[in-house]
């Protein structure tokens, strides 16, 4: 039934303006719709990532979004901290961490946040 649908990962945030400057500035991402003050979608390779206010913005503590980025998991990571953002650091037995990049079974991966919390992911998936 939804497994040849598309999914739209969606994020909440408690100030849209902030978020706005975020996702386009920080993240380079192109909105490419508004729902007025209340929501953003964003282009985000052949998907859409959709931002919306919400006043239970950032309570999430798990993984909001991925984003599969392949072999240029090292240059995304340098460019994204060239322009102020700090990576976040897990302690998982199962991972083993180098600089900003946590690895373990063929998998590497880097964890931030955005300006309300929301935890992402950058992954080489």
């Amino acid at each position: 039934m939804l497994a040849d649908r598309p999914a739209v990962a969606t994020v909440a945030v408690k100030d849209l303006a902030v978020a706005k400057r975020f996702y386009t500035g920080t993240l380079g991402l192109t909105q490419i719709a508004s729902q007025g003050e209340e929501a953003v979608t964003y282009a985000a390779g052949s998907g859409k990532l959709l931002v919306y206010r919400s006043q239970f913005a950032g309570t999430n503590e798990a993984t909001a979004v991925t984003w599969l980025v392949g072999n240029d998991l090292e240059r995304i990571v340098e460019t994204l901290k060239s322009k102020g953002l700090a990576f976040e650091h897990y302690d998982m037995p199962q991972l083993e961490r180098h600089g900003d990049i946590h690895e373990g079974g063929g998998t590497r991966v880097a964890w931030f946040k955005d300006p309300d919390g929301n935890i992402h992911s950058i992954a080489n998936g």
